[in-house]
C-alpha cells in the first residue's frame, strides 16, 4: 500500500508539471500552511442561507485550517482541512440559529478566469447529507451569472456530480450528469476534479477522465450562453438542504441529514481534504 501511495504522489506531481509546462499557469494554491492566504482567499460567513442548508459559514480555526505530515493522508505539501463541527444553538448575526458550523472560501476580486482549466485535488467523508463542492460562479445576480460545478457530492461515496445552472437552467437543472468513480473507487479516496472550459464547450473530467461534456448548442436549447464571463473558485461544505434531500428523502433529524451523519460530525469526522487548486490557460 506504501508503495502505490507514493507511485500515485508520483503520478500526481508529474500531472501538476505536465500541465504547468503546456499552459500558463493563472492561480495555484498548495495550501501549504500555516494559515490561510488571505491575498488569494477570502472566506465566506453565512449572511442568508440559501437552499435550506443546516450549518453555518463562520471565519474559524475549528472549520478552516491546515495539517501535514501523516494528518494531511498522502497531500505532500500538507492540506487544507474544511471541516464541519456541532454547535448547537449557534446564532448568527442575522439571529438565525444553526446547530452545524462549516467553512466555505472563494477568489473572488482576487483571482477570477474567463476560459482554462481549473482542477483541485480532493478527499472527503461521505454520509448522507454533507454536501462538499468545488465550484465557479460569475459576478451579479444568479443564476445570469452563470455557475460552473466541476463537482458536488450529497454523501452517497460513490458519485459524483457536474452540472451548469444558468438563466432558465438552474436548480435542478437539466445540464448535470452523475458520475460513478470507476473500479469500486470512492470520493473517500484521493481524486482530481476538473473542468475544461473554452468559449463553446465545458468539458468535466475526474482524474482525467471525462465525465461529461456540455456545449454552448446544448446550453441554448434551455437558455442564454452564461459561460463567456469571468468566474471565481468557490470550496465549501454544506450540509444537507435541498439537493441532499432530493437524493436521500431524510427529514430527520435535519433537513437532508441522517442521524449517522450528526454523529460523524460529532465524532470530529466530517473533512474535506484539499490538496491544491491549478487554474490554467492554454499558451
Amino acid at each position: 500500500m506504501k508503495n502505490t501511495l507514493l507511485t500515485l504522489t508520483a503520478i500526481f506531481a508529474s500531472a501538476i508539471c505536465f500541465a504547468q509546462a503546456k499552459h500558463d499557469t493563472v492561480f495555484f494554491e498548495d495550501f501549504n500552511g500555516p494559515k490561510l492566504n488571505r491575498a488569494k482567499w477570502n472566506v465566506e460567513v453565512t449572511g442568508n442561507t440559501v437552499n435550506n442548508e443546516q450549518q453555518a459559514y463562520v471565519d474559524s480555526s475549528s472549520v478552516l485550517y491546515f495539517v501535514r505530515g501523516k494528518a494531511a493522508q498522502g497531500a505532500k505539501n500538507g492540506a487544507l482541512v474544511i471541516r464541519a463541527i456541532y454547535h448547537a444553538g449557534y446564532t448568527s448575526k442575522e439571529q438565525k440559529k444553526y446547530d452545524f458550523l462549516s467553512g466555505r472560501i472563494n477568489t473572488r476580486k482576487k483571482m477570477e478566469f474567463t476560459y482554462g482549466t481549473a482542477s483541485a485535488r480532493m478527499k472527503m467523508a461521505s454520509g448522507a447529507g454533507m454536501w462538499p463542492a468545488f465550484w465557479a460562479l460569475g459576478e451579479g445576480n444568479w443564476p445570469d451569472c452563470g455557475e460552473i460545478d466541476m463537482m458536488e457530492t450529497v454523501g452517497d461515496s460513490s458519485w459524483i456530480s457536474n452540472a451548469l445552472h444558468g438563466p432558465k437552467y438552474f436548480g435542478d437543472t437539466p445540464l448535470a450528469y452523475r458520475y460513478f468513480l470507476p473500479n469500486k473507487g470512492n470520493v473517500d479516496q484521493w481524486h482530481i476534479y476538473s473542468v475544461d472550459w473554452t468559449p463553446d464547450k465545458l468539458v468535466f473530467k475526474t482524474d482525467g477522465v471525462v465525465t461529461y461534456t456540455v456545449t454552448k448548442a446544448m446550453v441554448e436549447k434551455y437558455g442564454r450562453w452564461a459561460f463567456d464571463n469571468p468566474k471565481f473558485i468557490i470550496l465549501n461544505f454544506a450540509l444537507g438542504g435541498g439537493y441532499p434531500n432530493g437524493v436521500n428523502k431524510i427529514t430527520s433529524p435535519y433537513f437532508g441529514i441522517s442521524q449517522a451523519t450528526v454523529d460523524k460530525i460529532k465524532a470530529g469526522k466530517a473533512k474535506v481534504l484539499v490538496d491544491w487548486v491549478l487554474v490554467t490557460r492554454n499558451k
